[in-house]
């Protein structure tokens, strides 16, 4: 995840479910046997991680000050 403000000055990032079967070959290729993947997004879209677990997406997105809520 790299560091990125948004113009609002929101930290509110987005944690989404992505099933590996949606994804490009090559990320499915180093999705090592798991069905879904956790992608934070800012404000704009923007991905800025994609991760296997959820509770290590909320880490991560506290972690750079962000502030993480689960969306479906």
């Amino acid at each position: 995840m790299h560091d990125m403000t948004t113009h609002s000055g929101d930290r509110t990032v987005y944690v989404k479910t992505i099933a590996v079967s949606d994804l490009p070959r090559e990320v499915r290729d180093q999705a090592e046997g798991l069905e879904q993947l956790y992608a934070v997004h800012d404000a704009q879209g923007q991905q800025l991680a994609l991760v296997g677990d959820r509770k290590l997406a909320f880490h991560l997105a506290r972690e750079h000050d962000y502030a993480p809520v689960m969306v479906h």
